[in-house]
């Protein structure tokens, strides 16, 4: 199979398979199931995107779900809280609810548009190795179920 091919189809098994990356500390099971939602639909999106040559990178809401649990878990400094609520904006404009104008953070600086970059590039490597990581454990399994049941070789003597 071609690898340009294979990439595209592990990349496309990712958007539904790979874990969602959030920040530790157990804050995972509030997330609200309409970011889990959108996660899915925009790295389908994302895959189409990078299938025409756009860089492969976390989502929007991909960052969103990891800042939500790390607002929970510590309290933030300035600049994060402003991509976050930047994040948050532009999710909630999406689902075609407006953000409340006291949150509403419409546009973010330079350093902070370089910081979520960071940040997602980030979160995008976390879940391909963990994609990676579990392939090469379920290639490891069933290499030891087709071990284990195998026939023995019969020793013949002359």
């Amino acid at each position: 199979m071609n690898n340009k091919i294979g990439k595209q189809i592990d990349g496309l098994v990712g958007v539904f398979t790979d874990p969602l990356v959030v920040c530790p500390g157990g804050w995972h099971d509030t997330l609200p199931d309409w970011i889990k939602s959108e996660v899915t639909l925009q790295r389908l999106i994302m895959e189409m995107q990078v299938s025409k040559g756009a860089e492969a990178s976390a989502t929007d809401a991909e960052a969103c779900a990891y800042l939500y649990t790390a607002s929970l878990e510590a309290p933030m400094d300035r600049d994060w809280a402003d991509i976050y609520l930047h994040v948050c904006t532009k999710l909630l404009e999406k689902k075609g609810t407006p953000a409340p104008e006291d949150i509403r953070m419409e546009s973010i600086t330079q350093y902070q548009q370089g910081q979520l970059n960071d940040l997602k590039r980030w979160i995008y490597r976390r879940r391909t190795q963990a994609r990676e990581e579990s392939g090469r454990q379920r290639r490891r399994e069933a290499k030891a179920i087709i071990e284990a049941a195998a026939p023995k070789q019969l020793a013949l003597t002359l």
